[in-house]
């Protein structure tokens, strides 16, 4: 007998969408007065967020590169006048 797997869709706006259509209410019935930026923020915020930290692991394997390819220059040279 084969087994029946049963599958569940969710469909509706998940926690960020229901967040913002609440800053969006809130914001149209003038009872916040954000800016529009972080009205819009739940819907934009998380991969901004994720940008940043790409970019911040970017940053540092590049700085740690660099390091690295100048200490190995400066033992190089070191070498190369101790000859």
């Amino acid at each position: 007998m084969a087994d029946k797997t049963k599958i569940h869709v969710t469909v509706g706006p998940g926690l960020l969408g229901s967040v913002f259509l609440v800053f969006l209410v809130l914001k149209l019935t003038h009872v916040i007065d954000w800016s529009w930026w972080w009205v819009t923020a739940p819907l934009w915020g998380l991969f901004a967020l994720g940008f940043g930290l790409a970019a911040a692991v970017l940053g540092t394997c590049l700085f740690v590169g660099l390091v690295v390819l100048v200490i190995l220059g400066i033992a190089a040279l070191i070498d190369h006048w101790k000859r």
